[in-house]
């Protein structure tokens, strides 16, 4: 359609200047060569005005075009911003659904796994036993007919090397009986002397290094191989008697002397950590402290000093704590356990009475494990008096980030019941009795005397 107007468009101005050497030569008698100059000049005229209209329209709407070309690209440009904007959220969803995935089925596999494993056991087990009876000599049909097979054996866990001799398994009376003793058995170890006697007998103890170091296993369930060690405290007195922390605790936090105490303690939890990581980094140990600890002032800033030169045991090392300490804390204690956390160590809560708790709000002030007595998980009567349902207590805090412990196991038909409820780790008499550390042991990897290396806790990380 363009090229049609401009052909009739050029007819057009040829006919024009035509027309004009036709009156110049006919109506005015200009001679023929005057004439077709000014008609060629007139042609010339309208040639270069036509196209130079032409050229300031085509360069208006070139203009035009390239500014709506540009509007589109600056919103193609925003539209794939945006796009990409999308797709990487699109990917972190993607991630954080895939990892939240892969955590959930690594407890399956390994729980397959374990199961795997027992279901062989039982077989050889069976195997065995079928032997056995093969090469027996022929049994009345009646006990034949009716064989038992025994359950299969695991092996105690191996006491560190750094422990001494394993002493005798206590009878199973001693072992149905806590480690904390009651209010009453206390009132018996220290019947006869004063406030004032108690108070002294624990700070001379203290002084004199006899506030021994014992460690009790903590095992994985049903594997039962040693993960974790609880460090547990005994206090020896002059005649060599020992003293359960379950009675001098108590004492000892009334008269002002556990930061002394965990001062001393949390020093040796040190060096055994240290030996433990130079076995297998895969072992972590669990210390007491006291919430007396975190409010007294001058303590706790050398205990921060003492953890910031010992941050390397950050993920073998766990403060514990009890319920009950817990529930009590203020906010200097809070404070405490944030400047603990910034410098990479975990808690445990221990003692725990009852299951009325928030697996979110232990995870958010870094409590990574929970200790709960087996008694209490297995309790039918105490479920209705929880917030959480034993069976599915295991796997609501691992959700926030926290492993269970059952403590105080004493047989195995509680193993067996606990496993229903998915409970990873145990730790009681039935898989080792507390064992104490030899001094030897401690002392091997420090020079200085027992009173200088508890005196203070700056400046004895590099030593341990």
């Amino acid at each position: 359609m363009r090229r049609i107007s401009a052909i009739f468009i050029a007819v057009c101005m040829v006919l024009i200047a035509g027309s004009v050497g036709a009156v110049l030569f006919l109506g005015l008698g200009l001679d023929s060569r005057t004439a077709a100059i000014v008609s060629l000049a007139a042609l010339v005229a309208m040639a270069l005005y036509n196209t130079i209209s032409n050229r300031l329209r085509d360069r208006t709407d070139l203009g035009d075009q390239i500014a709506d070309l540009s509007r589109g690209t600056a919103d193609l440009a925003r539209q794939v911003a945006e796009l990409g904007r999308r797709l990487n959220s699109v990917e972190a969803r993607v991630e954080s659904t895939v990892s939240r995935t892969r955590g959930a089925d690594d407890p399956i596999a390994a729980e397959i796994g374990e199961l795997g494993g027992l279901v062989r056991q039982i077989a050889d087990t069976v195997a065995a036993h079928e032997i056995a009876l093969q090469a027996r000599p022929a049994m009345p049909a009646a006990r034949a007919a009716s064989p038992v097979i025994p359950a299969p054996e695991f092996a105690p866990p191996p006491a560190p090397a750094f422990e001494a001799a394993a002493p005798p398994v206590p009878p199973p009376a001693a072992m149905d009986a806590p480690l904390a003793l009651s209010e009453s058995d206390a009132v018996n170890r220290f019947q006869g002397l004063s406030r004032e006697g108690i108070s002294e007998l624990i700070g001379r103890a203290a002084d004199a290094n006899r506030i021994d170091l014992y460690l009790q296993p903590i095992v994985t369930l049903p594997q039962r191989k040693v993960r974790y060690y609880e460090a547990l405290s005994r206090l020896r007195t002059d005649e060599g008697e020992i003293i359960p922390a379950g009675e001098f605790i108590d004492y000892a936090e009334a008269f002002g002397l556990m930061p002394k105490i965990d001062n001393l303690l949390l020093f040796r939890c040190v060096q055994v950590t240290r030996r433990l990581q130079l076995k297998s980094r895969d072992v972590g140990l669990f210390c007491n402290i006291s919430a007396s600890t975190l409010t007294d002032a001058a303590q706790f800033r050398q205990l921060l000093d003492f953890m910031d030169a010992n941050r390397a045991l950050a993920n073998a090392l766990m403060f514990e704590f009890t319920q009950e300490a817990y529930r009590s804390f203020g906010p200097m204690e809070n404070e405490g356990l944030s400047a603990l956390a910034e410098r990479g160590f975990r808690f445990s809560m221990d003692h725990v009475t009852d299951l009325r708790m928030e697996p979110k709000e232990l995870a958010d002030r870094w409590f990574r494990f929970l200790k709960v007595p087996a008694k209490l998980l297995l309790n039918k009567a105490a479920h209705a008096q929880s917030d959480i349902h034993p069976e599915d207590l295991a796997d609501l805090l691992a959700r926030s980030g926290i492993d269970l412990i059952a403590e105080r196991i004493e047989n195995e038909n509680m193993v067996v019941d606990l496993l229903e409820y998915d409970v990873r780790f145990g730790q009681g008499f039935l898989f080792s009795a507390p064992r104490p550390v030899r001094a030897e042991a401690l002392q091997g990897g420090d020079k200085s005397s027992p009173g200088e290396s508890v005196g203070d806790f700056a400046g004895v990380g590099a030593s341990v």
